[in-house]
């Protein structure tokens, strides 16, 4: 895992989690590239962000799920 500012991500390959209510509460954003996936804080998208590898992702992805 690395953190970094997003350079070279489209702003169009951004998405926000289905579960966001867009009321300003508190949500990431993510952007599937090659093949990393990057994860970044909605309300400060020029700032830092998480990079991950596809298989850590999905290992991430499965735990939140309780799978």
């Amino acid at each position: 895992m690395s953190v970094r500012v997003a350079h070279g991500v489209p702003e169009a390959a951004w998405f926000k989690s289905s579960y966001s209510t867009g009321g300003g509460g508190e949500c990431v954003e993510v952007a599937a590239v090659a093949d990393v996936v990057h994860v970044r804080d909605s309300k400060r998208p020029a700032e830092a962000e998480l990079s991950f590898g596809y298989a850590a992702w999905a290992g991430f992805v499965r735990m939140a799920a309780g799978r």
